[in-house]
């Protein structure tokens, strides 16, 4: 029975073993959808087991993810994701800790939260679902809606200049920033392993649609008229080509990048930038989040992926210094070190 029980233990989690029991409540055509696929195919490549994963959410459409995962999850209050999931990692470091968040539960009021995040290099996983407009509250304009964007809260359009995911990571001095989108759920899971496997805070950027408020928002890079030309699917070490037959890329020409054509003007893809995400100069890392049709393609896949060493190793470090150095060797010591007195 034993020999029986231990196969089992052993026998390779599925993607049904991380579907919970609950009914996914989103509404029709959502690309939380999809985002929710993605992960449940990317879990079991993992080889971690359901016990050591957990998923901590906002509030927002995408807080509701935990519930949908049969995993341990914490939904907790509006923008305090981070603090929470920092709070669970380090309390237990072995644990694989994945934080949901909507754009405008990550950017407005969880705006500090996220950023000290990413300065402090907690090993998580943020997954920020971002489709520019706020959703649960029914349509008013988030901090990454486009400017002049007419919603429920600016009847004349946006004001505001909309914040870009990428170049926020990078001045928080993130070290791991993905971006993808989710029509491509292959794409997804494949960044999705990438980021559990990165030792810090890994960032992935999804580009998702809501169907009801803000539809279509990132047609120009999913319609398929256009998503050969507006796509760039970025590889470490690989030529940044792009188009239908990849007869397109990036070159660096003084400092900006430019879009060339191979075969005109003697282009050759000798001219075309090779993708460097592990380089901890971050230019190029910030040129390429700023791209955007129609000058641009849109660039998708792993852009920035660094080594640096995670909060939660160096605190053990310092804790096990501290240790060896103290002469206290148990809560008795510590009670009776110092000065002490008797209360009679």
């Amino acid at each position: 029975m034993a020999e029986v029980a231990e196969k089992k233990e052993k026998q390779k989690l599925t993607k049904k073993d991380f579907a919970s029991d609950q009914m996914v409540r989103w509404c029709p055509g959502c690309g939380d959808y999809s985002i929710l696929s993605a992960m449940t195919a990317a879990l079991p490549q993992l080889d971690i087991p359901k016990e050591d994963i957990v998923f901590v959410s906002g509030i927002g459409c995408a807080a509701r993810f935990p519930y949908y995962m049969n995993t341990f999850g914490f939904h907790t209050i509006h923008g305090r994701g981070p603090a929470v999931a920092t709070g669970v990692k380090l309390a237990n470091p072995k644990l694989n800790v994945w934080e949901i968040q909507g754009d405008g539960d990550a950017l407005a009021i969880g705006g500090n939260h996220f950023i000290h995040a990413l300065r402090r290099n907690i090993d998580i996983n943020i997954l920020l679902f971002n489709n520019e407009i706020y959703g649960l509250t029914k349509g008013q304009y988030s901090p990454t809606s486009r400017t002049g964007l007419v919603t429920k809260s600016t009847p004349y359009g946006a004001l505001e200049r909309p914040f870009n995911a990428g170049e926020l990571v990078i001045g928080a001095q993130g070290n791991y920033y993905a971006r993808t989108i989710d029509t491509n759920p292959k794409l997804m899971t494949e960044i999705f392993i990438k980021a559990a496997k990165h030792v810090g805070t890994s960032m992935v950027e999804i580009l998702q649609n809501c169907v009801i408020f803000n539809d279509d928002t990132h047609g120009k890079i999913t319609d398929r008229a256009n998503r050969d030309d507006f796509q760039l699917h970025v590889e470490h070490g690989q030529p940044m080509l792009f188009g239908k037959e990849k007869q397109k890329g990036l070159r660096l020409n003084g400092l900006k990048l430019e879009v060339v054509t191979l075969g005109e003007n003697g282009i050759t893809e000798k001219d075309i930038l090779i993708h460097d995400a592990h380089e901890a100069d971050a230019t190029l890392h910030m040129m390429l989040v700023r791209l955007k049709p129609p000058e641009f393609p849109m660039a998708l896949g792993v852009i920035r992926e660094v080594e640096a060493p995670a909060y939660s190793q160096r605190m053990e470090e310092e804790i096990e210094y501290s240790r060896q150095k103290s002469k206290n060797t148990c809560m008795d010591d510590l009670l009776n070190s110092g000065e002490t007195w008797e209360v009679k």
